[in-house]
């Protein structure tokens, strides 16, 4: 059975991502299990990890769902992140940004 799921998002460089990371999650990463690596545990069971890994850095894509979409947009702007506005998408509303590498972040909410 599985218990738990982290997202990983391939990076060119762990410490230089973290940065972005850190802006776009409110706050460090939860761990560091290895070199190369930082996780975020977004609940018990979810998270994101960033995975130094620079020849696939750039074609990773993650979805989360958010519950306020446009509360997520003005949170985004103040803390420095580009992002287009929330519009519709897959029966919902979407709001999609770039990390620095260029991997594709989908908040999706109503």
């Amino acid at each position: 059975m599985i218990t738990r799921l982290l997202a990983n998002i391939a990076v060119a460089d762990t410490a230089h991502a973290e940065t972005w990371y850190r802006r776009l999650l409110e706050r460090a990463p939860d761990t560091r299990p290895m070199p190369g690596l930082a996780e975020w545990h977004l609940t018990d069971t979810f998270g994101i990890q960033i995975w130094e890994d620079p020849d696939r850095a750039g074609y990773s894509t993650v979805v989360v769902e958010e519950n306020d979409l446009d509360a997520a947009a003005l949170r985004l702007t103040d803390a420095g992140i580009n992002h287009g506005q929330p519009q519709p998408g897959g029966g919902a509303r979407i709001l999609q940004l770039a990390d620095p590498d260029g991997n594709t972040i989908v908040f999706t909410g109503a």
